[in-house]
C-alpha cells in the first residue's frame, strides 16, 4: 500500500515540475496531497484494518500527506503566509457597536 501512494506521489510530482511554471509547482503538489490523503481516509474506513501501534497504517498516511500539503501550501505562497502571520499597515480603525 505504500508503494502505491508513493507512486501516485512521485509520478506527478515529477510531471508537474517538467510541465508546470515554477510559481504553480507547489499549489499543484499541495493538492495532490490533499487528494492524496482524502484516498488514504477512504480506503482506511473501507478495509478497518485492525490498528497495530507496531506499523504504519492507512491513517498515518493520511495525516503524513495532509500535513505535507499544508506545508507545501504555505511555502508556495510565502507572501499571503506572510500577511496571515504579520500585521500590515498602520493601526486598524476602531469598530463600531
Amino acid at each position: 500500500m505504500i508503494t502505491l501512494f508513493s507512486l501516485l506521489t512521485a509520478l506527478p510530482a515529477v510531471l508537474a515540475l517538467h510541465l508546470l511554471g515554477p510559481e504553480l509547482v507547489l499549489p499543484a503538489f499541495s493538492i495532490l496531497l490533499f487528494a492524496e490523503a482524502a484516498l488514504a481516509v477512504i480506503a482506511a474506513r473501507l478495509l478497518q484494518v485492525p490498528d497495530n501501534a507496531e506499523r504504519i497504517t492507512l491513517w498515518d498516511l493520511a495525516g503524513g500527506f495532509a500535513l505535507i500539503g499544508c506545508a507545501a501550501a504555505v511555502f508556495g505562497e510565502p507572501d499571503q503566509a506572510a500577511l496571515s502571520l504579520t500585521e500590515q499597515g498602520g493601526p486598524r480603525p476602531a469598530s463600531r457597536p
